[in-house]
């Protein structure tokens, strides 16, 4: 198949999901199943099998999705849903009150918008991503800086080919700053999101101080992300969410599972979640 690579592995996660699985070198993101779960690799006689990928972040996702399609396969996110998750001009206008105001640039930001808009400083990323959290291309102070910050998004393979956002800095409640080089850690949590059904959440931050919720905490935090997946509504979704200084929840950012590292979630536990929800879903039909 010409989506997939010499290695790539093909299999049913029990009685559940079907998975195309690939070793990216990453501990938050590879996972063994077959040390945890039984692992069957023979297809059902069907014209067209749902998968997920999990093979690191896809350089074409429409192009991947139409390929595998034209082999039986498709993949649990449409291009569309693809698209809703992990582009936040997508996503923004239907968490806008759940979320920092953004404003989003095909080309170099304004300064003058910003300074009206959003005021000083603000937080800049990729329309898709930072580039490994890094405080100098993320928080910018003011114009000067701004333009600092574009001459190396241009130069940036991560970054050149994406639309810029700026937001408004939330004052969120702080964990650590223990690099000077990065986004000091927050008060931040990631969710997985499976057809609606919460399937894991954990720390975000997940190499440093350790940091937890209380279950008022949880509660709280679970009432945003569930409304925020309801909205954005794509079968396998990341909801990255954390707390301000007042107590308030917000959303950061949404993510395809697919391409998502689990950060400080079990993969265990969340697989677990997901191979049941399947097979209560199986027993249902």
């Amino acid at each position: 198949m010409t989506a997939m690579r010499r290695g790539d592995d093909l299999f049913c996660l029990e009685q559940g999901a079907w998975l195309w699985t690939r070793t990216v070198g990453v501990p938050i993101y590879d996972f063994a199943f077959e040390r945890f779960f039984v692992c069957r690799r023979t297809p059902p006689a069907t014209d067209e099998l749902e998968i997920v990928a999990r093979i690191g972040a896809f350089d074409d996702y429409a192009r991947s999705y139409a390929e595998l399609l034209g082999q039986g396969l498709r993949l649990i996110n449409s291009p569309d849903q693809h698209l809703r998750a992990t582009r936040l001009p997508r996503w923004y206008p239907l968490l806008e009150d759940l979320t920092p105001k953004s404003l989003c640039f095909a080309a170099a930001p304004d300064p003058e918008l910003i300074e009206s808009e959003l005021g000083w400083p603000v937080f800049m990323k990729g329309e898709r991503q930072t580039n490994r959290h890094e405080r100098s291309l993320s928080i910018i102070a003011g114009p000067e800086q701004l333009r600092a910050a574009l001459r190396a998004y241009a130069e940036d393979p991560l970054l050149r080919w994406q639309g810029i956002v700026c937001r408004r800095l939330a004052p969120l409640r702080p964990v650590e700053d223990p690099d000077p080089r990065r986004i000091p850690s927050s008060f931040e949590f990631r969710s997985f999101w499976w057809r609606g059904e919460l399937v894991g959440i954990g720390r975000y931050w997940s190499q440093g101080r350790d940091y937890g919720l209380t279950g008022a905490e949880e509660l709280a935090a679970l009432t945003i992300a569930r409304e925020a997946a309801r909205r954005v509504d794509v079968p396998f979704l990341v909801v990255d969410l954390a707390q301000q200084i007042d107590g308030t929840w917000i959303v950061i950012e949404c993510n395809d599972g697919q391409e998502s590292g689990y950060a400080g979630v079990s993969p265990l536990a969340m697989w677990q979640a997901i191979t049941r929800l399947e097979a209560r879903g199986l027993a249902g039909d």
